[in-house]
């Protein structure tokens, strides 16, 4: 009898144990099996006076600082991998390079095969014409080499895993004196600031006005937005797998299919537990899964008839989170007829929702990426002032402390009225300037 007792005090001191778990290391979203509060007599956070707005900075913008030098030192070649948007920054930061050197530019390179099984490059979703049209004055740029070079490939030279600071004209002028023609990965740990103001100039012209997508691409754009209707929000949702287990955050309540995807995402980077788990969450690091993110914009009072443009990639996770609560959200699947679609690949895609992302009438993200980054400025540089980033830090904040109801509505709507109305979170300090609105 007494082990009788003592087997079933075993069994019942270990489903303790993982409720525990569940409760207090787990974190669950405060309101996944309630109804959702609604706003009423409240503004929507677009009502929001704006004190603060990005402007695109003069000293770059009224044209070239410095002339181009008579003589070039060599041709540089960006060498851009990853999805789209990345290999764009990868560019923008390699003109800069090439125009810190005195070299001239070579037409860019994509590598895109591994990350998206494609063989799309440069000229296939930009405009090359007019990118060489845009960055004169700025930075030579060649579709050619000198009949000399065209038979050479590049010497690559690949700063792309230099750590910390170091000096691009010490390293690079030696390659391309010697070899004349030299591809470049620009190095991550490099800070645009340091860079003297023409070269910076280069870039901020290359970024935000010479890419402009081929007119295939925006042919199909505004086809996509004549099928949306009016006064729609363009919403960069990221819960894909891979976004997860990147962020080596853990969640309840997933569906089995989620959780297994995630797992397999996985491999080696294994979630956090803890207290790191939990100074992790609390930093904002978390990805918002799509039921947190309608939740939040309903406590920004955006109605559940708001029409919404679903900006994600392939294999969002949990997306009903989001449509059940929102009833009219589009996306590329249900705008592009079946044909469209499915022959397009992902960087057709990520052009796509880059360009009505940026001509929306409003913009909301949920993480803060190199798409992000980019529709944030061209908003900016257009005057497109409804862009706005979901808090994660706020949301983890409040929901760690337990907040629920008008409370956590409360202290939601507070932290994003702060962060829409002074500008934060858009930050762009590269390219664009801030100016008062008071």
């Amino acid at each position: 009898m007494a082990a009788f007792v003592r087997q079933r005090f075993m069994v019942a001191l270990v489903v303790l144990s993982v409720m525990l778990v569940v409760v207090f290391i787990l974190p669950s979203s405060p309101f996944l099996n309630t109804n959702f509060v609604t706003i009423k007599g409240k503004s929507t956070i677009w009502d929001v006076r704006r004190l603060v707005e990005w402007r695109p900075c003069e000293w770059w913008s009224n044209g070239p600082l410095l002339a181009l030098p008579e003589e070039t030192n060599g041709y540089i070649r960006v060498d851009c991998y990853g999805g789209l948007n990345q290999m764009r920054r990868d560019l923008c930061d390699g003109v800069g390079i090439a125009r810190l050197l005195n070299a001239t530019l070579v037409l860019p390179k994509f590598e895109v095969a591994a990350y998206w099984n494609e063989t799309s490059g440069f000229s296939d979703i930009f405009d090359v014409d007019y990118f060489i049209h845009q960055m004169r004055g700025y930075i030579e740029v060649i579709k050619e080499l000198p009949e000399d070079l065209k038979s050479k490939e590049p010497v690559k030279v690949d700063c792309s895993k230099r750590k910390g600071l170091f000096d691009y004209v010490e390293y690079l002028i030696p390659f391309l004196r010697k070899d004349r023609f030299i591809s470049i990965t620009p190095a991550m740990s490099q800070r645009r600031d340091r860079y003297p103001a023409y070269a910076k100039s280069a870039l901020c012209q290359a970024c935000f006005k010479a890419l402009q997508l081929k007119k295939h691409l925006v042919d199909k754009g505004l086809q996509m937005m004549e099928a949306l209707p009016k006064s729609f929000l363009s919403l960069h949702l990221r819960f894909e797998p891979d976004m997860v287990a990147y962020s080596q955050c853990e969640y309840s309540g997933l569906s089995p299919a989620s959780v297994d995807a995630i797992d397999a995402a996985r491999g080696d980077r294994k979630p956090l537990l803890g207290d790191a788990a939990r100074i992790w969450r609390n930093r904002g690091k978390c990805p918002l899964t799509p039921n947190e993110t309608a939740f939040i914009l309903q406590s920004l009072g955006i109605p559940n008839d708001t029409p919404i443009y679903l900006a994600a990639g392939d294999g969002l996770l949990e997306v009903e989170g989001l449509t059940n609560f929102y009833n009219k959200v589009y996306t590329k699947s249900s705008v592009l007829d079946y044909v469209d679609f499915t022959s397009m690949h992902g960087n057709t895609k990520a052009a796509l929702d880059y360009f009505i992302s940026i001509n929306s009438e409003a913009y909301v993200a949920t993480y803060f990426g190199n798409m992000d980054k980019m529709v944030s400025a061209m908003r900016a540089l257009n005057g497109k002032p409804k862009t706005l980033f979901l808090n994660r830090k706020a949301y983890a904040e409040c929901t760690s402390k337990g907040m629920e109801g008008d409370e956590l509505v409360e202290f939601l709507w507070n932290a994003h009225k702060n962060d829409y109305g002074m500008g934060r979170g858009s930050a762009l300090p590269d390219c664009f300037c801030e100016f008062s609105l008071q």
